[in-house]
């Protein structure tokens, strides 16, 4: 790491010393910007690095809701806008018992060069609240999501902040947003994505993290000699990102043996049938341990880290971050594992990324591999800009066209900078180019 670097690390330690995960991206992208910072030593009289991992603005708002029993309930909202050098902020909004600032913080922060690397103009941010919607009914959920964005609309705008959903919200949740949101403002623009097909939604956005995985990872594969036919695959999750996961990877010959959800994984050995889980999960809302009901000769293990210990050569973590640990990366290695490609966000930790990195594995990290969501979104905007809606195999294809080219941005930055191969270098590098290129363009902003 670079001198100017680890001073820009050690100050945020020291600042941020209750914030893990945050610290940890923040960790795995300083250390791999040497080579950078060397060839521009303007950087570090411009204070670019400092300005770079502070956000712009963080919101933090309480959020008052009446449960079905008439007693009010308070949650905490977030909004972190880190940064709009090249366009206006754009990140999800997770609803989860977890969420606090430092997951935030560390979800948009990755967000910034995720978004760079799509190539699309804009910017990082991410939001949401320790709320969970599950066990809740429809009246509970509707009355948080109106309460959360009576404070909220004041803070977003669609040249200024545009959320999409995340874990907990999906298109239930962004119509209680958007809802209220147009009421508040009596206005009607593409301030959310993820909106639903009659509204402004766009086609192909549920698909489209889990579509985008596995073109990227294809990508990835195929620059290496390799391909997904014929390969078994891990998948971890049971959500959109891993369903659209496993019928894309399907497609292109590979056989999804496992999936999870945050109780237990299932093991089917004959291949996942994506119908019982599209069933179970999309319409039943139910757990995967029911998925044995319906296929007697696949098995259910209560706890999620042993999904790891099944043999592959495909390992597509796309339930939540830090769930393969150095020992589950060590597992996966020992079962033959040739390439992951995170769906989630930063779903390995920094130990497990090494361990894959030395063994030789084709590692797609997350700000590469899972930007087909954020992609799609973007091309929403442009939709509601344009009031034009495009047909699924029109957006499937930029979509396309879009995670090849995260690749191929990724490949070369490795090259030009770091080590062949190494894509976790290739992805910082790549993404953080641009952002610094507005940034300075920008004075000090």
């Amino acid at each position: 790491m670079s001198d100017y670097a680890q001073r820009v690390l050690d100050g945020l330690k020291a600042r941020n010393a209750h914030e893990p995960e945050f610290i940890q991206a923040a960790t795995e992208i300083l250390t791999t910007l040497k080579p950078v910072i060397d060839k521009h030593p303007e950087y570090e009289k411009a204070g670019l690095l400092e300005r770079y991992v502070e956000p712009e603005r963080i919101i933090m708002f309480r959020v008052p809701w009446i449960d079905d029993n008439g007693q009010v309930q308070v949650n905490r909202g977030y909004r972190v806008q880190f940064n709009s050098a090249i366009g206006p902020y754009k990140g999800g909004l997770r609803l989860h018992p977890s969420v606090n600032l430092s997951i935030i913080k560390f979800l948009g922060l990755e967000q910034i060069l995720k978004n760079s690397l799509t190539g699309l103009p804009i910017g990082g941010g991410k939001g949401g609240s320790d709320f969970d919607p599950k066990g809740k009914s429809d009246n509970e959920v509707q009355r948080f999501c109106q309460s959360f964005m009576t404070e909220l609309y004041r803070h977003i705008g669609k040249d200024i902040d545009v959320p999409a959903g995340d874990i907990g919200v999906g298109a239930r949740e962004i119509g209680f947003l958007y809802g209220q949101y147009k009421r508040i403002t009596g206005s009607y623009e593409g301030v959310l994505t993820g909106k639903g097909l009659t509204w402004g939604g766009s086609l192909t956005r549920k698909e489209a993290t889990g579509f985008g995985l596995c073109y990227l990872t294809q990508a990835m594969l195929q620059a290496n000699g390799k391909d997904v036919a014929g390969k078994t695959v891990v998948i971890s999750g049971s959500g959109n990102v891993a369903i659209y996961a496993a019928q894309k990877i399907t497609e292109m010959g590979g056989k999804v043996v496992a999936m999870s959800d945050s109780n237990g994984y299932i093991h089917d050995p004959d291949g996942v049938k994506l119908d019982v889980i599209k069933q179970l999960k999309e319409v039943e809302r139910k757990r995967i341990r029911e998925y044995v009901k319906a296929v007697p000769t696949a098995s259910y293990t209560e706890g999620c880290s042993g999904i790891w210990t099944i043999p592959c050569q495909i390992a597509l973590p796309c339930a939540t971050q830090n769930e393969i640990n150095e020992e589950s990366a060590k597992a996966l290695i020992a079962g033959g594992v040739e390439a992951v490609g995170e769906g989630a966000n930063m779903p390995s930790t920094l130990e497990a990324t090494a361990a894959f990195q030395k063994a030789g594995v084709l590692f797609a990290p997350a700000k590469a591999a899972n930007a087909g969501g954020v992609a799609v979104s973007a091309l929403e905007m442009s939709q509601n800009s344009m009031r034009l809606s495009w047909n699924f195999e029109e957006v499937d294809a930029k979509l396309k066209d879009i995670m090849i080219g995260i690749f191929h941005k990724v490949d070369e930055a490795a090259k030009e900078y770091a080590t062949p191969g190494d894509y976790v270098a290739g992805a910082n590098i790549a993404g953080f180019l641009k952002v610094a290129d507005a940034m300075m363009a920008q004075g000090a902003v």
